[in-house]
């Protein structure tokens, strides 16, 4: 079968390979035509363009590439109608992915499945009636997003667990070392500053800073995003003590003691390998945002750790809360010898029971395979 996906960023990239992975191992005839990154790209099939174009978020950004940005769009729908896949799998990204779902569905090209449901539990709620009129079949990988969307919004879901709990339970069974080369014998502090420009920007200086008067007995090591060249990050690191490491997150966090950690799939991720962590999300306009958060979102926390667990697991500096003094208290407050860090490891046991054990990539490809043999 023929099967065109749509990732608009690094985690969805991430996530996207290994669906790809399990559904060319259940399909062998699989063949793949995408958006998506080099993970995707490295599995194999045709990528029309590279996430790199279409990762714009806030408001200014997106305003300023828009005419790409529905370049981008034009080009996709266009080239959907010309494949003619079986079906259309999207991965997040609602704000692009929901104009395809549209545009494929008014049109009658093909089923319209989505893979990791757009948080829309978070904020415009409303796009829900876009989702029960343009995609055929939702995949959950959040155990509350069950509850949201089918007895809230009466609207069936397939709950495939979590492919972040998969991806790290797999990597440390292969018990992967970062290489000693990049950084001292010290104990590490991971700095992981988002996927996006615009997130290391405004997140990246004030990490730095919070953590400079610990480089004296730890490593402090960057997380390099990937889509992100290493030059983006060198005016930050000028006469700092940060270590920059290149798309080996997952290494670096099987080695870290602490991490500050920019509010996204990270959170989780971080998590799931054990390590204590603050959340940071620096806003524009942070005062006014504070003010106005609780009319806009829909929910309590921003870091998927605490919305896992519907309460407070790891602190979020978020907007009027976030500052360099802040990020600084707390982080000492989860180092070794810290009064928050017995409790927060002790919190990361439920959120791993919460997940369970399931191998998303795996149950979603079957689900789907299965789905569409019955079309």
């Amino acid at each position: 079968m023929k099967y065109y996906l749509i990732a608009g960023e690094a985690s969805g990239d991430l996530h996207a390979s290994h669906l790809m992975q399990q559904l060319r191992q259940q399909d062998p005839s699989a063949a793949f035509r995408f958006f998506g990154g080099d993970m995707m790209a490295a599995v194999g099939g045709t990528r029309v363009r590279h996430y790199r174009e279409l990762a714009y978020m806030g408001f200014v950004p997106v305003l300023l590439h828009l005419p790409t940005i529905l370049k981008n769009m034009r080009l996709c729908k266009q080239d959907i109608a010309q494949w003619q896949p079986d079906v259309v799998i999207l991965v997040d990204y609602p704000g692009f992915n929901l104009d395809i779902a549209q545009y494929v569905h008014s049109r009658g090209i093909c089923p319209v499945y989505y893979y990791i449901a757009p948080k829309i539990w978070a904020w415009k709620e409303y796009r829900i009636k876009n989702i029960k009129r343009d995609v055929d079949e939702l995949f959950s990988i959040l155990p509350f997003e069950v509850e949201f969307f089918e007895e809230k919004h009466h609207y069936p879901i397939h709950y495939v667990g979590n492919p972040t709990a998969s991806e790290v339970r797999a990597y440390l069974n292969e018990k992967s070392k970062l290489s000693g080369e990049h950084f001292s014998d010290l104990p590490i502090i991971a700095l992981l500053a988002g996927s996006r420009k615009q997130e290391i920007k405004e997140n990246l200086p004030a990490m730095i800073a919070a953590t400079q008067h610990l480089a004296d007995r730890y490593s402090l090591v960057l997380a390099g995003a990937p889509g992100i060249e290493p030059s983006y990050y060198v005016p930050f690191l000028k006469d700092s003590k940060v270590k920059l490491v290149q798309n080996q997150t997952f290494s670096l966090l099987a080695e870290a003691t602490a991490a500050l950690v920019t509010s996204g799939t990270a959170t989780l991720e971080t998590c799931m390998f054990g390590v204590p962590q603050v959340v940071c999300y620096r806003t524009p306009m942070p005062r006014l945002f504070g003010l106005l958060r609780n009319l806009f979102l829909k929910v309590r926390y921003v870091s998927l750790v605490n919305l896992i667990a519907r309460r407070e697991v790891v602190r979020e500096l978020v907007a009027d809360t976030f500052s360099v003094d802040n990020i600084r208290r707390e982080l000492d407050t989860i180092l070794p010898g810290g009064e928050q860090r017995p409790q927060m490891l002790s919190d990361y046991e439920e959120i791993h029971r919460l997940l369970g054990d399931s191998q998303a990539p795996e149950t979603a490809a079957r689900i789907i395979i299965n789905k569409l043999h019955k079309q």
